[in-house]
C-alpha cells in the first residue's frame, strides 16, 4: 500500500542523509538534543530555554533571518558580547550592510 511505500521511502531518505552528512545530520521532532555541545549564551534566558540547549552551539555558522527591525542586529551583537565575555573570538558579517558602528558600542555590556 502507499503508506508502507512512503514510510519506507522516508526511512530510505533518513538513512542516506545520515550516510552522506553524519548521523547528526538529520533528526525527528520527537528526538532529544544532545546536550553536550558547547554553546554560547544568548543572553536571553528564554530563547536559550526555548532552543533547548541553553544557548547557540559553539563552533557553527549561525544565520540570523528576520524582517527589517525586528532586533536581528540586537541580538546578534548580544550573543558576541557574550562570546567575548568568554574570551572567544568572534566574526560579524553583514550582509544588509547596516550595522552602526556607535550602536554597536552602546550594546557592550
Amino acid at each position: 500500500d502507499n503508506m508502507s511505500k512512503n514510510t519506507n521511502l522516508i526511512a530510505d531518505t533518513v538513512e542516506a542523509v545520515k550516510k552522506s552528512h553524519g548521523d547528526e545530520s538529520i533528526s525527528t521532532l520527537n528526538s532529544q538534543p544532545k546536550t553536550n555541545a558547547d554553546v554560547i549564551p544568548t543572553g536571553l534566558l528564554s530563547l536559550d530555554k526555548a532552543l533547548g540547549i541553553g544557548g547557540i552551539p559553539q563552533g557553527r555558522i549561525l544565520e540570523i533571518y528576520g524582517p527589517e527591525s525586528s532586533g536581528k542586529t540586537t541580538l546578534t551583537l548580544e550573543i558576541i558580547s557574550q562570546a567575548q565575555k568568554a574570551k572567544m573570538n568572534c566574526a560579524f558579517i553583514d550582509a544588509e550592510h547596516s550595522l552602526d558602528p556607535d550602536y554597536a558600542k552602546k550594546t557592550r555590556n
